[in-house]
């Protein structure tokens, strides 16, 4: 049976409910930075629409048709040149800091935050690597040595900037797509040791860290300093009882909500849909990650069911980290809701990210009515 436009129809459906949902969503809060000295809606929406929205769309169906092979070979040199992009934010002149943070490099009019191609990158880089790898895995030298090489540099880049919230991303999306693969288990007590002492090291270099894992203990230890973004995050999304307030009444974004448009943007929708808006967004990333696993399943090579293993779930685990947050299940990371906050570098690699995996639903082994 030949293949639908998108490659699969449920797939793309799902994901341009949250991209379209995401754009009434972003128009909301940012409707908030009206009230502030500081605001600057307008030229946030531009941003949000030109570098990420429509370059995002283009780039996602220029990469849906793409032949699958290219896609594999352009996977080591994409990594490559990911590291070269995010080393320039240490560049004097070209890196911007914000919030004592280094992560973006100034393009004239706005800034650009390489380190989202870079986990594309770390992801097409270990599913290609992989794929060669085989069968070989089980040796230190063939598995576990280039494995920490392949993910270390990118997290020592990171955890420069820094950069904590990627690199556990990464991380976590890594060490699974290793296992999958067939890694040993005895390499997961390797892996486990090395980021016990890595985390062990932020928690001891990095006091605010070490902060936020305290005020995700007790939120309410310091609600006017640390933990008043959690605690404002929470009186929203309670405030929005069962239906929520409607949409554009939040009250929270105006003055109170700490980036309203940014990791904050659940806390805002939560408090204009209520507890029915919020469960529905957590059934559809719900949905997006069981929908893209099962395309992983069904393709029809081992670099393409990785790599969409490892794009579904570094957007996948953004997602609920990014909600379990807003609701004090984790502790704050900083990391934007996918599809909805701010942030046109990374809708724009979210969107190129799906591009990658309608590719290989397109051309995957199992032909079924979704598509």
């Amino acid at each position: 049976m030949k293949s639908s436009v998108s490659g699969d129809r449920v797939f793309f459906l799902i994901v341009s409910i949250l991209v379209i949902g995401g754009v009434f969503m972003f128009a909301s809060a940012a409707l908030g930075l009206l009230a502030r000295a500081d605001g600057e809606p307008w030229r946030l929406a531009f941003t949000q629409l030109m570098l990420g929205l429509i370059p995002g769309i283009i780039a996602l169906f220029i990469i849906r048709y793409l032949p699958p092979k290219l896609i594999e070979r352009a996977a080591v040199p994409f990594y490559l040149a990911t590291l070269v992009l995010t080393l320039l934010v240490f560049v004097p002149g070209l890196g911007e800091t914000i919030n004592g943070a280094t992560r973006w490099i100034y393009i004239g009019f706005t800034t650009v935050q390489p380190s989202e191609f870079l986990k594309i990158g770390v992801v097409l880089m270990l599913a290609w690597w992989l794929a060669k790898a085989k069968g070989k895995l089980h040796e230190i030298r063939t598995g576990l040595i280039p494995f920490c090489i392949i993910v270390g540099l990118p997290a020592l880049l990171l955890l420069l900037q820094p950069n904590t919230s990627t690199v556990i991303v990464i991380g976590a999306t890594a060490v699974i797509m290793y296992f999958l693969a067939g890694a040993p288990w005895r390499d997961l007590l390797a892996l486990l040791f090395i980021a016990l002492v890595v985390g062990g090291l932020v928690l001891w270099q990095r006091p605010y860290v070490l902060e936020r894992v305290q005020t995700f203990i007790d939120p309410s230890a310091d609600s006017q300093t640390s933990g008043y973004q959690i605690q404002q995050s929470l009186i929203a999304i309670g405030s929005g009882g069962l239906t929520g307030r409607g949409f554009g009444q939040s009250v929270q974004k105006f003055n109170y909500l700490p980036e309203p448009v940014g990791d904050s943007i659940f806390a805002v929708y939560g408090e204009e849909f209520g507890f029915i808006g919020a469960f529905i967004i957590v059934l559809l990333f719900a949905a997006f990650a069981v929908r893209g696993f099962a395309i992983a399943a069904e393709s029809s090579t081992l670099f393409g069911s990785l790599a969409v293993t490892g794009l579904t779930l570094l957007i996948s685990l953004s997602a609920f980290l990014n909600i379990g947050a807003m609701l004090a299940i984790v502790p704050l990371t900083g990391l934007p809701l996918p599809f909805v906050s701010h942030g046109g570098t990374a809708l724009f690699a979210a969107l190129a990210s799906v591009g990658v995996i309608l590719n290989v639903a397109a051309n995957r082994k199992r032909k079924t009515h979704t598509r």
